[in-house]
């Protein structure tokens, strides 16, 4: 049915991005219609599409402990002021306007699912548990005064390169030394409860992201197949659990299925860091971040946020290491593929605030993509 206009959008102001989000719509519903009366499977939406629908429609989305949340649309503009509120401390993002898009998306299915009732609005509202995991993930540096969420799988490790640097403890950020994730940082979780609300109120607040399900297969590779001390504390349980004369495993030899499986059975709250999920990890309607950077543009929106805290102009973020593999998109859905379906749609629900708030598409695991 077509939507009788409110005369109230009249007042508001247009969106610089409203064309190129409705074109893409268009364009996506297109692509996505069935081929024929029997045959055809109908194809998950592209990124932007999947954004838009959530941006514009609203969802039920998975909230702590089974909770479910009733996610109202968003106005169909925002009220001036907010996007660059939320997308850069008061200055655009870097970006051509597809990225500006997504800045856009995320900013206003944020502040959708944030404004429920059942959300919390500050740290002080979170659970004890849920207030440790967060402040112990917030970074700090006073006297360029920013707090940075580190993400565990999301460049973290250069980002805390930075942040010695930035502090005296580390001569550069290409000093070829293994990662101390504890030394010469300072933790939010570590401060007075008034010194953690100032600089949570007065302090530049950002974080990085990173597909999912892309993400836990980085920590899965990473983990059971390059870290003894995973494969012992993690792998030899989740053998021992899920598979069937498993009691003689090192933990190096767990499956991806194994590992999804363990992970659906495990709560949100209690996993480790490098597959809990980035919501329940950096709390995003509890703090008000400045800016969201993503993944997949790592090297400008860190130099980005390099800028905004005014940081010496001789530091730039690290290139990556040479030894690193990274995730491609053909070995996600290699591994996606030749997992039960069954697995990645339950999987899905666990993530799905990951999926949603940061505009992530939800896999294509259809019968026709796969064969493909």
């Amino acid at each position: 049915r077509r939507r009788r206009p409110d005369p109230s959008e009249a007042m508001l102001p247009r969106s610089p991005f409203t064309g190129e989000v409705r074109r893409a719509a268009a364009s996506g519903r297109s692509r996505a219609r069935p081929r024929g009366a029997g045959g055809g499977t109908v194809l998950l939406p592209s990124m932007l599409m999947f954004g838009v629908i959530l941006a514009s429609s609203g969802l039920l989305l998975m909230i702590e402990k089974g909770i479910l949340a009733e996610v109202k649309p968003p106005p169909l503009h925002p009220a001036a002021g907010e996007l660059s509120r939320r997308g850069g401390g008061g200055e655009e993002a870097p970006g051509d306007l597809d990225y500006e898009v997504l800045q856009d998306i995320r900013n206003r299915t944020i502040r959708a699912v944030c404004r429920q009732r059942a959300m919390p609005r500050s740290v002080w509202e979170l659970p004890a548990g849920q207030r440790r995991t967060v402040l112990r993930h917030l970074l700090v540096s006073d006297k360029y005064r920013f707090l940075y969420c580190y993400v565990p799988k999301v460049a973290c490790s250069n980002w805390k390169r930075i942040l010695k640097v930035l502090d005296g403890a580390l001569e550069s950020v290409d000093v070829k030394l293994k990662m101390d994730h504890k030394s010469d940082l300072v933790f939010l979780g570590d401060m007075k409860p008034d010194e953690i609300s100032y600089r949570l109120k007065n302090y530049y607040k950002f974080i990085f992201v990173r597909n999912p399900m892309e993400r836990l297969l980085s920590a899965y590779r990473n983990k059971f197949g390059e870290i003894k001390e995973y494969q012992q504390k993690y792998g030899v349980e989740i053998v021992r659990r899920y598979r069937k004369n498993g009691g003689n495993s090192a933990g190096d030899d767990v499956t991806f299925s194994e590992f999804l499986q363990y992970l659906l059975d495990e709560e949100a709250e209690r996993m480790n860091e490098h597959w809990m999920p980035i919501y329940n990890l950096c709390q995003p309607c509890a703090v008000r971040y400045d800016f969201i950077g993503s993944y997949e543009r790592l090297n400008t929106d860190a130099n980005y946020v390099l800028e905004q805290v005014q940081s010496p102009s001789f530091i730039r973020f690290p290139e990556r290491q040479s030894w690193y593999k990274p995730v491609t998109a053909e070995t996600l859905h290699y591994y996606l593929c030749n997992t039960q379906r069954r697995l990645i749609k339950e999987l899905l629900l666990k993530y799905i605030l990951d999926f949603s708030l940061f505009a992530y598409p939800l896999p294509n695991i259809t019968s026709e993509f796969c064969r493909q």
